[in-house]
């Protein structure tokens, strides 16, 4: 079964800052797609089990700040 979540994502500012992201939660154990956006400061995740907390961690590990929508 897949889960898609959307997130609220603080600090970006360029193409650098969405790579960096969306390497991050790509990297995280059950996370099949990530993509991130730069224009609405939000990420849709998806994978089969995903383990919010993890991929808010990762987020923060590279300097940035996010929350669920």
């Amino acid at each position: 079964m897949s889960q898609t979540i959307e997130l609220a994502i603080t600090g970006m500012t360029c193409d650098h800052c969405v790579r960096a992201i969306t390497n991050a939660v790509q990297d995280v154990e059950g996370v099949t797609s990530a993509k991130v956006d730069l224009a609405s400061n939000s990420a849709k995740v998806e994978g089969s089990v995903i383990d919010v907390q993890k991929i808010l961690e990762a987020i923060e590990e590279e300097g940035y700040s996010a929350t669920v929508r």
